[in-house]
């Protein structure tokens, strides 16, 4: 049995699992968010650790086992948030600052965008922990020799071990912005940019590796894996191959395809990071899809609930001529425009709420189509995961953009199952990834069955919309 760690932005989500990748036992925990001011988002790092204790205890219980029975540990983490510890007391010198965090906005204006581009893939933005970390350094009395830096895999390993271990995975370091790609070490001259004292920097480890040991529920157990939950959801779909993409549907999306072994130059408009199973990834950041239904729940108030969406877009053949770019906070990948406004165009006095549901359901996908074709290879299959996945009719649509399969995870927290996966790897449980992969069944598949002239027509509405989202 593995013990398997999500640690996500509002909660701690906790599987055990067996040596098949069956789900025995989950918990959950959620913890406070801190809104000190606008544009200010902050985490306690002790609630996050006392939410880890609390989801692993309940686990254990509701899988029936003993702690003995597990074998290994596995982490999966929300990505970029950025804490800062007393080497020696273990303490925070100040709240965690969440990657939805804004507060570095103007620093990062001021970033050199083609030298960031090519030692670390990313481009300068606030998401990214360096100039979170820039901040808090800049408001510490504590001698830098005596503080520890990390994302929240670091600390909670810090945590897990009692102080011995300080390390992060690759795919953890390479959202830091602060991570040279082609070497796979600290960039030193990222580091001297954001006046970052190399001591202060976690060790580099893989994310299928041993790299402590965890004093957890009474028991020693082996830390084993350890990635960006981006990363991890990656593994536990089995994209292990160039050319394997998997998309996460939630209240925005994420796209993830992997790149293969060698860094190659990045399509414009996409990230490159690091895959947890080794290589590269690109990367597509899709701001707006669920919350699009959400709008429609909460704020126009034609569904009661979410779950009401499928069923009303498929009492309708069509859209009826509506397009929904729903841009409520800009365009993501790969437009990457923050002035992006949201549209519904095409509604006349025919229009119905089930015309609206079905365009709001049709901009996701078209979304996540916009962010496919910018890979230089393309995809011959997209994994699925998180709860629209569940939505049938957006799962047929989004086969149908794509013109090949799209199979949706039988597991939904496949984040924590890819945890388990990297952790499994590490201590022999399974011998190769072609063994992890065969555990990992779809729940559904879905094929393409509309016809190419009807999807061309549909894309050809879709553009001519996000035009004007554009402006």
């Amino acid at each position: 049995m593995i013990l398997a760690i999500d640690q996500g932005t509002t909660g701690t989500t906790c599987l055990v699992v067996d040596d098949e990748l069956r789900v025995h036992g989950r918990g959950y925990r959620e913890f406070p968010q801190h809104y000190p001011q606008p544009g200010w988002v902050e985490h306690d790092p002790e609630e996050l650790w006392a939410s880890l204790l609390g989801a692993a205890e309940a686990t254990v219980k509701a899988a029936g086992v003993r702690p003995t029975e597990l074998r290994a540990v596995g982490i999966a983490n929300q990505r970029e948030t950025t804490v800062l510890w007393e080497r020696a007391t273990g303490r925070p010198v100040a709240p965690a600052i969440v990657w939805q965090d804004r507060r570095t906005v103007a620093r990062c204006r001021e970033l050199p965008t083609e030298l960031v581009r090519a030692r670390t893939g990313l481009v300068p933005d606030p998401y990214f922990s360096a100039t979170k970390l820039e901040w808090l350094l800049a408001r510490t009395d504590v001698p830098r020799s005596k503080l520890a830096f990390g994302t929240v895999d670091s600390w909670l390993v810090w945590k897990l071990t009692g102080g011995r271990v300080h390390a992060t995975d690759l795919t953890n370091a390479s959202r830091t912005m602060l991570l040279d790609l082609d070497s796979l070490d600290w960039a030193a001259e990222l580091l001297d940019l954001f006046d970052v004292d190399p001591a202060l920097l976690p060790r580099l480890v893989r994310s299928s590796e041993i790299v402590g040991e965890a004093e957890l529920l009474g028991v020693t157990l082996p830390i084993g894996g350890m990635a960006g939950d981006q990363q991890a959801a990656l593994f536990g779909h089995g994209c292990f191959d160039r050319g394997e993409a998997k998309a996460t549907y939630g209240t925005g999306s994420f796209v993830l395809a992997h790149a293969g072994a060698e860094r190659g130059p990045a399509p414009a408009g996409l990230l490159e990071t690091v895959a947890a199973s080794g290589g590269y990834a690109l990367e597509g950041a899709i701001l707006a899809s669920g919350a699009a239904i959400q709008w429609l729940r909460d704020g126009l108030g034609i569904l009661a609930d979410a779950s009401e969406s499928e069923r009303l877009a498929q009492t309708v053949e069509s859209t009826g001529g509506v397009s929904f770019v729903p841009a409520f906070a800009g365009l993501g990948s790969p437009h990457w425009d923050a002035d992006a406004r949201a549209v519904i165009s095409g509604i006349t006095r025919g229009t119905t709420r089930a015309h609206v549901v079905r365009a709001a359901l049709e901009g996701i996908a078209f979304q996540v189509a916009d962010v496919l074709d910018v890979l230089p290879a393309g995809i011959d299959v997209l994994r699925a995961d998180g709860g629209a996945s569940a939505n049938g009719f957006l799962m047929q649509f989004q086969a149908d953009l794509l013109g090949c399969p799209v199979e949706v995870a039988a597991e939904p927290d496949t984040t924590a199952l890819g945890a388990a996966a990297l952790a499994g790897r590490a201590t022999g449980l399974w011998p190769d990834d072609a063994a992890i992969r065969a555990r990992l069944p779809p729940r559904a598949v879905y094929e393409p069955a509309a016809d190419r002239e009807t999807v061309a027509a549909r894309r050809a509405d879709w553009r001519s919309a996000l035009a004007r989202a554009l402006r």
